[in-house]
């Protein structure tokens, strides 16, 4: 029994098979993120993709040109019996057959914080401090015999499944909102302009310390700020319940418009973001209107009308323009109430998979122990 030591190089094998699609849409590409999952669609897709790739059922694509932006090894493992289709970036590969290795296994090994560490450690010394093939090859791994693998992958995939159940009842929820948002077609059209007004609150008297500043990310969720800030506060904006938060300088690549909505206690942000309230709020429910500018067709609408310059910039005065459909207010708060419970198990969801990010390294640790204690 005991642990046995390999090369991945002697684990993995290469697998180069264009598509031979030239006209694949950006629905039909997988990209990797760095939650090592497959996503759909495509941020960009090449004119001709006849050269990009095939990733069968049960085989691996990573991106090893990556490792060092992000200090992640992008890697997926297609678990669906589906071919998927990526990038030629992409390095595409399947585990040998003839070793005493299971697929899952070796996709928990390469889930961690740790690996990943360790990967970027080994980049090169080129502008995208990535990894050669030949390198990528040479990492060692230590493997338990086949029996332990198998116990502790079982752990993983009863999570997974647990997980995946959870996700598609998320999905049907996700359908019905949409469902509900697209009748809403012939209602009456309202620009934005006619229910809000610029926030204009600010950190005068510094009544709000260093520790009460927040950013947000492109899920509409606040978060700690990416550094401290060491200067002056008093210009920051003061956001109240059901305050509005909006980076009006757009990344053309994400499909939404970066905005949140304040449901907490006050807080305060960098000046350089836009803020607004609804002031007609028996007329418009605020959280109606944040489901609304979440939506990706509204993106489209926010890049279509933004300033294109080196920088795409999309004011205030811009959002005023934009006309939304606007029910009766219960309409409103019927649909907003869906959506908010949607948001609810969605964040419920992004836990369960960290958790089940969290527990790989444990339970790589605990198969190499049981390994040890059984040699």
């Amino acid at each position: 029994m005991g642990l046995t030591k390999y090369k991945l190089g002697d684990l993995i094998i290469p697998l180069k098979q264009k598509c031979g699609i030239p006209n694949l849409t950006p629905y039909e590409v997988s990209g990797v993120n760095r939650d090592k999952e497959f996503f759909e669609p495509s941020n960009q897709v090449g004119i001709d993709t006849s050269n990009y790739q095939n990733v069968p059922p049960h085989y691996f694509a990573c991106n090893l040109m990556h490792i060092g932006r992000d200090v992640v090894l992008p890697i997926a493992y297609n678990h669906t019996d589906k071919v998927k289709h990526v990038s030629p970036a992409y390095t595409v590969f399947y585990i040998r057959k003839d070793i005493d290795i299971l697929d899952e296994y070796f996709f928990i090994y390469l889930k961690s914080d740790e690996r990943d560490r360790y990967f970027w450690f080994h980049t090169d010394a080129s502008i995208r401090d990535g990894m050669t093939w030949d390198d990528f090859c040479d990492i060692d791994i230590e493997l338990p015999p086949l029996s332990i693998q198998q116990k502790y992958v079982a752990v993983y995939n009863a999570m997974l499944e647990n997980q995946k159940s959870y996700e598609r009842g998320l999905d049907d929820l996700k359908l019905v909102c949409d469902a509900y948002i697209e009748n809403l077609s012939n209602c009456k059209q309202e620009k934005i302009g006619k229910y809000v007004e610029r926030n204009k609150k600010k950190n005068q008297d510094v009544i709000f310390s260093k520790c009460d500043v927040k950013g947000f990310n492109n899920e509409g969720q606040f978060i700690e700020p990416m550094r401290l800030f060491s200067g002056d506060i008093s210009t920051f904006k003061i956001i109240s319940k059901d305050n509005f938060v909006y980076n009006s300088r757009i990344n053309s690549t994400i499909k939404k418009l970066s905005i949140v909505i304040n449901e907490g206690k006050d807080l305060i942000v960098s000046p350089a973001y836009e803020s607004f309230k609804v002031v007609k709020e028996k007329e418009l429910y605020p959280f109606y209107l944040y489901m609304l500018l979440q939506r990706e067709s509204f993106a489209r609408n926010v890049l279509f009308n933004s300033f294109g310059s080196s920088t795409i910039v999309f004011g205030f005065d811009d959002l005023c323009e934009i006309e939304i459909p606007v029910p009766s207010f219960s309409e409103q708060e019927s649909i907003a109430n869906m959506y908010r419970l949607y948001k609810e198990r969605w964040n419920i969801n992004e836990k369960l998979k960290t958790q089940i990010k969290d527990i790989c390294p444990i339970l790589i640790k605990g198969s190499i122990e049981e390994a040890r204690r059984e040699a």
